[in-house]
């Protein structure tokens, strides 16, 4: 066996039980931002949507490494609605306290173009990193020579991660 038919035979073991071991936080990242893409871990100003538990949860493991969800704080409400007037007499004219602030920005904001075609695209690549996974993961069982070890790598990319997000 030649040095560089042994470096290679090394190789792709190392790429054989990374991969596996990895498998299941891909499936995990693949599913839940894929998910995320749409926005259906969020609640939208004005709609009746809320998200299911189970989303909210996936997604802030997926964005902040944490199942914790933190209470969502409610919209401001437009100070126009709830400004009080000044009470007005005959000898006092009344006068406006708050001035309107014009903001001038400091660049011209790019136009926005329709966000939807670029979503799809990226649900698609979840769809495909997950798919892709599943196969690779299908390829490990069939073709080694040792599957109980390929099972043992498997469970422990499992466990390992649920353990350390559970601590």
């Amino acid at each position: 066996m030649s040095v560089s038919h042994a470096f290679l035979k090394l190789v792709r073991q190392i790429h054989l039980y990374v991969g596996v071991f990895i498998a299941p936080t891909l499936l995990f990242f693949a599913l839940s931002g894929g998910l995320q893409v749409f926005s259906l871990h969020e609640t939208t100003r004005g709609s009746d949507y809320k998200p299911p538990s189970w989303l909210m949860t996936l997604a802030q493991l997926h964005k902040k490494q944490t199942m914790t969800v933190p209470a969502r704080k409610p919209h401001p409400v437009d100070a126009d609605e709830h400004r009080l007037a000044p009470a007005a007499s005959a000898s006092t004219p009344v006068v406006n306290p708050v001035a309107p602030v014009q903001i001038k920005p400091d660049a011209p904001k790019a136009e926005a173009g329709n966000p939807l075609p670029l979503k799809i695209f990226f649900a698609f690549v979840a769809l495909g990193l997950f798919v892709s996974t599943l196969i690779g993961v299908y390829m490990a069982y069939r073709y080694t020579r040792q599957p109980v070890l390929i099972s043992v790598v498997l469970v422990a990319g499992i466990v390992l991660p649920v353990v350390l997000a559970l601590i």
